[in-house]
């Protein structure tokens, strides 16, 4: 049936998207518009990038009709041969979209898309920074807040409209100046767009490859808790500062003041273990504090303390994540050495498994993936990818060539076009662009800008770094699919061939009013992704950043050494504190059913002897345990001592270097 094809990717974008927000979003927690903002931006993005396969095939075969027209006959038998043969040399693809549906499709999406991305989503982040009480208030801040910004777009423009209506050579129509918007957003785009592809391209083989080495894994989880622990500790002291204002202020104004909703507010937004102690102690806050308070004053404090809060609530995310990750990476090590072909947990009560990944993932089959199978396979796995990028540097360098066709990713689709292969077009077109989508968009939901941008798992991503991600997403995506169209070229603008466009050119409209732009940028430009990665292969970043203070992980720093140093005591520290915590709880558990037995026992009646001596037998085996437990309690820190502990620290010892995004 026509159209399915496209019916079946519009659902199955839908729930890829749906999911990603549900990882890095809170969909309890945080404001539905915040949700719905960013689940249609990268809905749109991912529709874009899983559609636009379905459009090539179906551009080819439009061609293919062209090419080979059907003359007009009289009705014959010979007409019917002739007829048969056309359609066997033009067969329809199995996705074919009929005509006039995708147009319509490619220019909602992307008009959506460009309106969230420049107008709403930027507006939408300043409402969610925004520490004023009210909605009015908050749009209030947010307008102001963007005015400045797209103020400087707005006399860009004009200056640049008013030239174009007095230079006597330039006759521009409005689809021409629609055009020209479209390539000013895209040309913006493909800038940020090489240099994210130009990382991704070298460090994502690399971390592969790097990864198949457990002491190079552990080594650096040891370096990344170092860096969170002084991370942890500044966002708990800054909570903690954050939370004594919070006290002077509800100290201070008494329960009739005008501004007391205000500061319930902010007392709202502040964990419940603060809550309580202010509540406590609020006579006393209010001896402290001697300053006057105004409605924005408590504007700002109650921006800081969402920040604080949002901030505490990540870093403490974050740290159990890497100690989890450091605890397994040990318990690997420990299995590699066991003569026993079985992989045991330190902390097997802490797993989450469901029943699924407990039938399949066994304690053997365990063992075997991560001490024989894991290091090969990331390894052939980095191989492959490395040959991907290899193939795309090399694409991006000779895409201009027509003949000969030097681009492979050209080669491999006139190969399929010639013998009328539409899934091996489809195939190798998602592909392609899914390699592209995942070395940019890895970056992207890697990157960390500071505190102000990173996405975190387990629903700890705050509402701005969400929207800066749709709106990253949004930019970021158009421009990367006509650089692939370039690269196979279908794009006129830029291979110059007679061909029918895509409907997705179409509406991105013809590159060549601005020929500087068609014939020079989009053509030169991609080729620096050649020096982006020779910089990124020689961690040329990670060195310029460690030298600005952002301490990254490189094999040949004394400092990095000392952090994977102090990361292992870190660790250490750690683990004898949940070995202890599960003795307590097993000694709470051993004295609870002591007490029922006890108590059961003494509720018996007399006659039953023999059941009170088994009784009791019973209460002195758990008695001893108990004791046991206790005895065990001092020594407890010698006896549990770390699993690596035999592991000199060259044995351990950093020997690559990583991503400058990872650890910033």
């Amino acid at each position: 049936m026509h159209g399915a094809a496209l019916i079946v990717v519009i659902v199955v974008v839908f729930f890829l998207a749906f999911y990603l927000l549900q990882r890095y979003g809170d969909l309890r927690r945080q404001h539905w518009m915040v949700l719905s903002g960013t689940l249609l931006s990268w809905y749109l993005c991912f529709l874009i990038i899983f559609i636009l396969p379905l459009d090539v095939s179906t551009t080819i075969y439009n061609q293919c009709l062209l090419d080979h027209p059907v003359q007009p006959t009289p009705v014959t038998k010979a007409y019917n041969k002739s007829t048969d043969s056309i359609q066997k040399l033009c067969e329809e693809p199995w996705s074919y979209i009929p005509d006039g549906i995708l147009p319509v499709f490619w220019r909602v999406v992307y008009w959506t898309s460009q309106f969230l991305t420049w107008l709403l989503l930027p507006i939408m982040q300043s409402y969610a920074r925004s520490g004023a009480f009210s909605r009015i208030g908050k749009i209030k801040e947010a307008l102001i807040e963007n005015a400045i910004y797209y103020g400087t777009y707005l006399l860009i423009f004009i200056f640049l409209l008013v030239y174009v209506a007095v230079h006597p050579k330039w006759q521009l129509s409005w689809s021409d100046l629609q055009t020209i918007g479209i390539t000013a957003a895209n040309t913006w785009g493909l800038f940020l767009l090489v240099l994210l592809l130009g990382y991704g391209l070298v460090e994502i083989p690399r971390s592969y490859w790097l990864s198949s080495s457990h002491s190079y894994l552990l080594a650096k989880t040891y370096f990344k808790v170092a860096k969170m622990a002084t991370e942890k500790s500044v966002a708990e002291e800054n909570l903690a500062d954050r939370m004594e204002d919070v006290a002077g202020v509800l100290g201070y104004i008494n329960h009739n003041h005008s501004l007391r909703t205000c500061v319930n507010t902010i007392l709202s937004k502040c964990p419940t273990m603060y809550q309580e102690d202010m509540e406590r102690d609020m006579e006393r806050s209010g001896q402290e504090q001697n300053v006057s308070l105004t409605e924005r004053s408590l504007i700002v404090l109650h921006k800081k303390v969402i920040s604080a809060v949002q901030r505490h609530s990540q870093t403490r995310v974050q740290w159990s994540i890497l100690l989890d990750k450091a605890f397994h990476l040990e318990d690997v090590a420990k299995s590699q050495n066991c003569s026993r072909r079985y992989f045991s947990h330190s902390f097997p009560s802490e797993r989450r498994l469901g029943w699924i990944q407990q039938l399949i993932c066994t304690p053997t089959v365990e063992w075997y993936w991560e001490c024989v199978v894991r290091q090969s396979f990331y390894r052939i796995l980095a191989v492959v990818l490395c040959v991907l990028s290899a193939a795309v540097v090399w694409s991006e360098c000779t895409f201009f060539s027509l003949n000969p066709v030097l681009s492979l990713f050209a080669v491999f689709v006139h190969m399929a076009e010639k013998q009328q292969n539409y899934v091996c077009i489809e195939t190798v077109c998602f592909g392609s662009i899914l390699f592209l989508c995942v070395c940019v968009y890895s970056t992207v939901f890697r990157i960390r800008v500071f505190n102000y941008y990173y996405l975190v798992p387990r629903h700890q991503t705050d509402a701005y770094s969400l929207q800066f991600s749709g709106m990253l997403l949004c930019r970021l995506t158009p421009p990367l699919c006509l650089n692939f169209l370039g690269l196979i070229h279908m794009d006129p603008a830029i291979s110059h061939q007679d061909r029918i466009q895509t409907s997705y050119i179409s509406i991105m409209g013809s590159m060549r009013v601005l020929s500087i732009i068609s014939d020079g940028f989009y053509i030169y430009y991609p080729m620096l992704v050649l020096l982006l990665c020779l910089g990124t292969f020689y961690r040329l970043g990670s060195r310029c950043l460690n030298l600005l203070g952002c301490t990254q992980y490189i094999s040949d720093d004394d400092l990095t050494s000392d952090l994977v140093d102090e990361g292992r005591e870190l660790i250490r520290r750690e683990r004898r504190k949940r070995v202890n915590a599960e003795d307590r709880e097993s000694r709470r558990w051993a004295w609870r059913d002591c007490n029922t037995l006890h108590s059961a026992t003494g509720r018996s009646r007399s006659g039953y002897t023999e059941i009170k001596d088994d009784e009791g037998s019973l209460v002195a085996d758990i008695k001893k345990s108990v004791l046991a437990f206790t005895r065990r309690d001092g020594e407890m820190e010698e006896q549990q001592s770390p699993l690596l502990e035999n592991y000199s620290s060259d044995d351990i010892s950093p020997n690559r270097g990583t991503s400058i995004f990872d650890d910033v």
